[in-house]
This record gives structure tokens, C-alpha cells and sequence, in this order.
């Protein structure tokens, strides 16, 4: 831990992806003294598109000539970077996919990547910034914790799975020591044997390598009885919790009780789902409350019941510094200001299984119709899933891939593929990065906030336009109280 509790923020920015919560927003609310996150998914593939954009405002270059590693810098660009941008109508040119030995282009740019995004958000001031993680998209994760490690990054968050092993790889991270992360394989047995990612910094980069920091951990939690189990080992012990709600945009838990939906196809939560402020401060680690708390009500409400503050994601994903394309963001805060918005938990939406919430906009994949018109196939595969083949080798599938392909070629489930949307293609289309086909499709967006837009409400009816604000705007409105 390499903070006091008196010093922790009472405001946690959400660290919303892919790049909605990129470097400028992290960069804005930490410059105001509370902690600004940056999304950790998928950075190798936004470096390289912003990279191929022509890296507007030398940005991702001007923190690539600060890597500590010799010849990293120059291999990506090398490989990415088109001065002046590539056409418009070029597709953006891949990255390799993950396996559990990935190649070592595809490491060194995953930690370059996460090195770049934080070194950027942290640039000009003293303020700390955060990288937040989904522990179901885990074979990049030894990777990415340490490039931001290398870039001086103060709190590690992870959720969409328990992050047991977080705090060990952490500590052997910090001390530039091979790490194992132990993957889950779908179909595997005993018989097959454990399965992991393993990472040698020493091996990858060689020495010399600079002093590293431990950055503190943040567990993601949705229940009462994972806060406690995480708590309880001081192998498994986070340094701080943030416990999300229902209401929080994203991934959201399933619900605890029996597999239930409304007339809607809505997943049904009730009280067992709901986690009271008062009910973690017997664990002794300071925590944070997500989901419906942005406002200074609900600041207070959370503080005033033993928590150190809130974690707070719309509210930030619709001001002037977010990553969000504007046409999205514009559409959101116009229904927002109107009280029109419509925001689904969409229990198939994604390729992990878990719970997505959905906003209602024209134009993205939250349109039946939309969805339906989109070619089904799977080209960047942040989301896919090990699997063990018959004959015992590994394979990798995501069920948001061409049915017959899941189907016949991988020995998936068909009904695992309805409804499935490429969250990897739309969230980067959402952050103005599309990948454009040779046809001249356009990968269409899809939009995920939380289900509260209250404090959003209150924040445009205090801004001199009532059209947009700024992350400043939001923070100060959040302490208000």
C-alpha cells in the first residue's frame, strides 16, 4: 500500500472501456485531486489505431520516446504508424490475438501500450491515476499490469471475476520476477493438467530495468461474501474494495438468486443482489460505493455509512473530456436532459456471459435491426475464451463468432450464440476508432452507461449552455455536499 487512508480519493473515476475513460479524462479528474482511471482494455489495439490515424498531437509518441526499453518504440512505430493518417476507407491493420504463448511483438506492444496510456495520463501533475482491468479478459493481463507499472501507475481496479491472484503478481511484478496467471480452459480436465500465462519481465526486455513502485489493488466486487473470502487470506487480501451495484454500467454480476427475466428479457435482481454501505466495514479495508451514488447525496448517504467514498462512471462517460464519439455522446446527453433515456441489462448481449447494460440509441447494435445487418464475424478476439480440443491442444472461441464456426469447427454451444453482439468491434467504434471493412462497412457502435442519469440531469441544468460539461464540473458537483 503505498498510501494513507487520509490521502485516499473520496472519488473514484470509472475506468470505463475501451477508451472511454482514456488518458485526457484519467489526466482532468486527477489533476482535481481525486483518482483518475484509465481502461485497460484492448490498449494494444487503440495505441496502434491511434497510431494509424497518424497519431494526432504526437501524443502516443511523445510517451513512447519515454519507455525504458530500448527498441521497443521504434518496432511499433515501425509497424503502426502512418504520418498524416491512412485513408479513410483503409482498414485499420490488425494486431495479433492472444494465445497462452503469445508472440513477442504482441507483448512487447501490450506493455508499451498500458506504459503509454498511463504515462500520458499522469503527465504534468502530481495527481494519481488508476488502470482498471476485466479479469475475464486475463491472458493480457501480466502484460499490461506491467507496462503500467513501468509508467508509475498508483492503483491497480479489477473486476468481472475474482482477482485472487492480483496481489501476488503484483508484489513479483514490482520486483521485475516471472509471474504465473492461471487460465481457465472451457472442457478441460484434471487430466489435462493446470493451464496458465507466465511472464518473465527479465526475459522479455533483459536488463537493466528501471526501480518499480507497487501500485495499490483494488478488487471490484458485487457481494458481500467475495469482499470477505478476498479479505480474509493475506495472499488473496486487496487493498481497497469498490463495490458495484446493479446499476452500474458495464458488466454487471448475475443476478444471485435463481436465473429469472422480466417481461422484458431482463434479468431480475432483488435484495440478496443489493450490498448496504454499513455491511463492509467490519473487513478493515477502505471501500468505495458504484452504482447509482453519483450524486452529492449519494456521496454522503456512502460516507456517512462507513464507506471512503463512491466510484462513479456516467456521469463521467458523458463529460467533454471522455472518449466517447461525440455523435454517441451528444444523443446521450440530448435524451438524458429530455429524461428520455433508455438503458437495458441485456443478459446475452455479451460474448463473457455476464449481465451488459445497453443504452437505446439509433444507429448502434442496440438496434435489432442493426445487429442483424452486421456480417457476424470475430477479427480482433480480446473476448475469446480457451478451450480444450479433444485431442487435449488448446483452442480459443468467442461465441459472437460465425455460428457454424463456434458450432461445428469449435464444439460450442448454438444457443451460447444468440443475441451475441462483438463488444470488441462495437466499444472501439464507440470510441471513434470503427474498423472499416474493404466492402466500405462501418463497424456500428454500442453504448453501455449506467441505469441513473440524475446527476447528469443536474449537471447540464447548471452548465451556461445545458449541452455539455466538464470532468472539473462533475467533480465539484459530486462534493458538493
Amino acid at each position: 500500500m503505498n498510501t494513507t487512508d487520509t490521502n485516499l480519493p473520496r472519488i473514484i473515476q470509472g475506468g470505463m472501456g475501451v477508451a472511454i475513460s482514456g488518458w485526457p479524462l484519467a489526466r482532468a479528474v486527477s489533476r482535481t485531486g481525486q483518482l483518475g482511471v484509465v481502461s485497460g482494455t484492448a490498449l494494444e489495439i487503440v495505441c496502434t489505431r491511434r497510431l494509424q490515424l497518424g497519431d494526432p498531437g504526437g501524443h502516443v509518441r511523445r510517451a513512447l520516446a519515454h519507455f525504458p526499453v530500448e527498441g521497443v518504440a521504434e518496432r511499433i512505430l515501425a509497424a503502426y504508424y502512418c504520418s498524416g493518417g491512412k485513408p479513410d476507407a483503409a482498414p485499420f491493420r490488425p494486431v495479433p490475438r492472444f494465445t497462452l504463448s503469445p508472440a513477442r511483438a504482441l507483448r512487447e506492444l501490450t506493455v508499451a501500450a498500458n506504459f503509454v496510456e498511463v504515462y500520458l495520463a499522469k503527465e504534468g501533475h502530481d495527481g494519481e491515476v488508476g488502470i482498471n482491468y476485466l479479469r475475464k479478459i486475463e491472458l493480457p493481463i501480466p502484460y499490461a499490469c506491467y507496462g503500467a507499472m513501468l509508467a508509475g501507475v498508483d492503483h491497480v481496479l479489477m473486476g468481472a471475476g475474482s482477482p485472487a491472484e492480483m496481489p501476488a503478481l503484483l508484489d513479483r511484478l514490482a520486483g521485475h520476477e516471472p509471474v504465473t496467471l492461471p487460465i481457465r480452459v472451457q472442457g478441460a480436465t484434471s487430466a489435462e493438467g493446470d493451464f496458465a500465462v507466465t511472464f518473465d519481465p527479465g526475459e522479455l526486455f533483459g536488463p537493466p530495468l528501471p526501480p518499480l513502485r507497487r501500485p495499490r489493488l483494488e478488487a471490484i466486487v458485487a457481494s458481500v461474501e467475495l469482499a470477505e473470502a478476498l479479505a480474509a487470506d493475506p495472499v488473496t487480501r486487496p487493498d481497497g474494495l469498490i463495490v458495484e451495484g446493479q446499476p452500474a454500467g458495464g458488466h454487471n454480476a448475475p443476478p444471485r438468486g435463481p436465473r429469472r427475466l422480466d417481461a422484458t428479457g431482463q434479468p431480475i435482481y432483488d435484495q440478496r443482489d443489493i450490498v448496504a454501505p454499513h455491511q463492509l466495514t467490519r473487513l478493515g479495508l477502505p471501500y468505495w460505493m458504484a452504482g447509482g451514488y453519483a450524486t452529492p447525496q449519494g456521496l454522503a448517504d456512502a460516507v456517512a455509512a462507513g464507506a471512503h467514498g463512491i466510484q462513479a462512471g456516467t456521469i463521467f462517460a458523458l463529460c467533454r473530456e471522455s472518449g466517447m464519439a461525440p455523435d454517441c455522446k451528444q444523443e446521450l446527453l440530448a435524451q438524458a436532459a429530455a429524461g428520455q433515456v433508455t438503458v437495458r441489462t441485456d443478459g446475452r448481449a455479451s460474448p463473457t456471459g455476464f449481465p451488459f447494460k445497453v443504452a437505446d440509441l439509433p444507429g448502434t447494435l442496440s438496434d435489432e435491426q442493426v445487429y442483424a445487418d452486421r456480417p457476424r464475424l470475430c477479427d480482433l478476439g480480446v473476448l475469446r475464451m480457451a478451450y480444450c480440443r479433444p485431442d487435449g491442444s488448446i483452442g480459443y472461441r468467442c461465441p459472437s463468432e460465425p455460428i457454424t464456426m463456434y458450432v461445428e469447427r469449435r464444439g460450442g454451444r448454438e444457443a451460447n450464440t444468440v443475441g451475441r453482439r462483438c463488444l470488441c468491434n462495437a466499444l472501439l467504434a464507440t470510441a471513434g476508432l470503427p474498423q472499416r471493412r474493404p466492402d466500405g462497412y462501418t463497424e456500428p457502435p454500442i453504448v453501455t452507461t449506467g441505469s441513473d442519469f440524475t446527476g447528469v440531469r443536474d449537471l447540464l441544468s447548471r452548465t451556461p449552455d445545458g449541452q455539455n460539461y466538464t470532468a472539473g464540473d462533475a467533480v465539484t458537483y459530486l462534493l458538493a455536499a
